[in-house]
């Protein structure tokens, strides 16, 4: 059911409102700091165009992922 846009519109003035949906940050990081590692790996066994393309791909993924798309 969709909410009442005044409702939402109350809220966004309203500072004591605790936000209803987290942020996600935490599982952000967490994903950046294990596909960052994982390809610093590969870069260090000698799979530099593996790493490097990975890095590239992840971080394309990463801020797809925090502008919400």
């Amino acid at each position: 059911m969709a909410e009442d846009d005044f409702r939402r519109w109350e809220r966004e003035f309203d500072s004591g409102a605790p936000d209803e949906e987290p942020s996600g940050a935490r599982g952000l990081v967490l994903a950046a700091g294990v596909t960052a590692t994982g390809c610093a790996a590969m870069i260090a066994l000698g799979e530099v165009v593996i790493g490097s393309a990975g890095l590239v791909l992840s971080s394309v993924i990463l801020l797809l992922w925090r502008i919400g798309m």
